[in-house]
């Protein structure tokens, strides 16, 4: 069974508003964004990653979802799962104090519990947010928005394809990919101008033809808009091939924001630093996603990004991490 089609069983059971529908990558309750994420070894991450980047990306990629919806850090509970030497564990819980001090994120509580022996690590966190006025929704794309990119593409999918090629690589790649960085600051100033937004976890392919099938639209991206950093063109170049393994590879953490056509976001209070990009637009009809690179039509890839199947072997999948559609 495929991921689509149990979320999809599991709106019957959740329907309450504050669900949302189970379209979004939160809950919102009360003036609370609520999310949970869980990673497991062997799907969102290598065994022979170091304990504490682990930890730190359990933290990050909730927080990711934080970002998008321009929540701030309240407040977080983790389950812990003990498997193997207890260096493992007390590695993975210095990597989870390292990013929960890094973003001023309180460790409320949470649950252990003890897995048999060689059973893989499945690690798992909730994260509470406080809500701003404005909690973007992804079904709030209109006809006419454009698509901006905050951040990059690619980093994190090249650094997963270095290591496993060779397990002790290292590099800027690497780093991106053990460690990503959600961008908190900067989706607190998109929010209240966004008709909708997400982050991108699964691919930009796939999260953008989400984000306009929840909206009721069409999503064109012009892959030479996508934005690359120095690094993965210097490791995997930048024409066409590039930027399709860019743009489905996944585990980006960036956010994808539906902006007003007439909105600069350059004029918004974002760091100085941000990296945001014009990729495509929003349309009122025809397929749900279409791509364009100079100009020209472009075949869709025949994966747009990663989904979880209920029978897929054992090893990390294209992409290494997934999230809720």
């Amino acid at each position: 069974m495929r991921e689509s089609e149990v979320i999809e069983r599991l709106r019957r059971i959740a329907t309450a508003p504050e669900a949302r529908g189970l379209l979004d990558d939160v809950a919102v309750l009360d003036g609370y964004v609520v999310t949970h994420d869980s990673i497991a070894e062997g799907v969102h991450f290598l065994p022979s990653d170091p304990p504490a980047s682990v930890g730190w990306k359990l933290v990050a990629v909730n927080l990711s979802d934080l970002a998008a919806k321009g929540a701030e850090p309240a407040g977080a509970l983790l389950a812990l799962t003990l498997s193997g030497p207890s260096e493992w564990a007390l590695g993975f819980l210095g990597g989870i104090e390292a990013a929960c001090e890094s973003y001023g994120l309180p460790l409320l509580g949470g649950d252990t519990i003890s897995l048999p022996i060689g059973a893989p690590r499945v690690l798992g966190m909730t994260v509470i947010g406080r809500a701003k006025a404005e909690v973007p929704h992804r079904s709030g794309g209109k006809t006419g928005d454009s698509l901006w990119l905050v951040g990059t593409v690619g980093d994190a999918a090249a650094g997963l394809a270095l290591l496993r090629a060779e397990s002790k690589s290292t590099g800027p790649l690497v780093d991106i990919y053990r460690r990503p960085v959600p961008q908190l600051v900067a989706g607190r100033g998109l929010a209240p101008h966004a008709h909708a937004m997400m982050d991108v976890s699964d691919g930009l392919l796939l999260d953008a033809r989400r984000l306009a099938q929840a909206s009721k639209s069409g999503a064109t991206i012009e892959l030479d808009a996508l934005p690359l950093s120095s690094a993965f063109v210097a490791e995997r170049g930048q024409d066409l091939a590039a930027r399709l393994f860019a743009a489905t590879g996944g585990d980006d953490y960036a956010l994808l924001a539906a902006l007003p056509a007439e909105l600069d976001p350059e004029t918004l209070s974002l760091p100085k630093d941000t990296r945001i990009t014009r990729i495509g637009s929003l349309s009122g009809a025809g397929p749900s996603l279409c791509l364009t690179c100079r100009g020209e039509p472009v075949e869709l890839p025949e994966k747009l990004g990663f989904e979880h199947e209920g029978n897929f072997p054992c090893g990390l999948s294209t992409s290494p991490m997934a999230d809720r559609p």
